[in-house]
C-alpha cells in the first residue's frame, strides 16, 4: 500500500480541513464486530433490532468514531499522526446503506507541544451523526543532516 507523505505541523493551518467518506453495509458491521468482539444484536440482528426504540439495525458507535482514526491518520495530518484524545458525542444514528461522510477540520496548533486539536464530525446526507473533538500529536519536519 502507497502512503501519502504526513502534513508536518509547519505546514498546518486553522481551518484546514479533509473528509473521508466511507459506506456502512452488512459486511463491514459484520468485519467490525469480529475485529472488535462487539456482538450486540443491536448491530448484527434485524429482528432484535426491530423491538428497539432505533426500529432496526445501527452501526456501531466505535465503528464511526474509527472513521474518524482513517481521516487523520490518512489524510489530515496523515501518516504517523497520533491520536492523544477524543470526545465524542452522537446525535443521530447510522443505518445499514448510509453513506457517511467523516471530515476534520483544524481547529487548534501548539507548537510547542506539537498538539493539534481537530474538529470532527460525521454526517449522513448532510446531517450530523456525530461530533467529536480529537487532539493528536503531529511530526514536523525533518531536517536535512550536515554532511
Amino acid at each position: 500500500m502507497a502512503y501519502k507523505d504526513p502534513i508536518p505541523l509547519e505546514d498546518l493551518e486553522i481551518g484546514q480541513s479533509a473528509t473521508l467518506v466511507r459506506h456502512v453495509d452488512d459486511a463491514t458491521l459484520q468485519a467490525f464486530a469480529e475485529v472488535s468482539g462487539d456482538y450486540n444484536p443491536l448491530h448484527l440482528d434485524e429482528d432484535y433490532a426491530r423491538r428497539t426504540p432505533f426500529r432496526g439495525r445501527i452501526a456501531h458507535g466505535a465503528l464511526i468514531a474509527s472513521f474518524l482514526s482513517g481521516v487523520l491518520g490518512n489524510e489530515l495530518p496523515g501518516p504517523g499522526a497520533i491520536f492523544v484524545r477524543m470526545d465524542i458525542g452522537f446525535q443521530r444514528p447510522v443505518r445499514l446503506g448510509d453513506t457517511v461522510e467523516a471530515t476534520a477540520t483544524v481547529q487548534a496548533i501548539d507548537p510547542k507541544t506539537r498538539i493539534v486539536t481537530m474538529d470532527c464530525a460525521c454526517t449522513v446526507d448532510g446531517d450530523i451523526a456525530m461530533t467529536a473533538t480529537a487532539t493528536v500529536m503531529v511530526r514536523t519536519r525533518r531536517r536535512k543532516s550536515a554532511g
